[in-house]
């Protein structure tokens, strides 16, 4: 998928479809999860779809869960969609910037050898 270091750097019009496949991957990552957090609070804990969304969102956002779990089924999923939104978190994040990373590290590999 990326150039190796040998290979000049990729114009701006390839790199912006670059970034714009990284960005909707992250976008379908996000929605996926989002679903999943939604289907699990709304089947586990009973929240309307509206507070379901609430809850998915700032997980997924790092921020936390506005609404407390009250039935053990719910604090389970809770607990591990929490640990799982960490995760997406930090992966999103990384999805995002590895294009614009590599980028750079090829310029600056690039620079060194002339």
């Amino acid at each position: 998928m990326y150039e190796s270091k040998q290979q000049p750097v990729l114009p701006s019009a390839h790199f912006a479809r670059r970034l714009a496949i990284h960005g909707l991957s992250a976008m379908a990552l996000l929605a996926g999860s989002l679903g999943v957090g939604i289907l699990g609070y709304t089947t586990l804990e009973g929240l309307s779809l509206l507070d379901a969304f609430l809850n998915s969102a700032m997980l997924l956002g790092g921020m936390g869960p506005v609404n407390i779990p009250t039935s053990a089924g719910g604090k389970l999923f809770a607990g591990i969609y929490a640990l799982y939104a960490g995760l997406v978190f930090i992966f999103t994040a990384a999805l995002l910037l590895a294009p614009v990373f590599h980028r750079v590290l090829h310029r600056f590999h690039l620079d060194r050898r002339s």
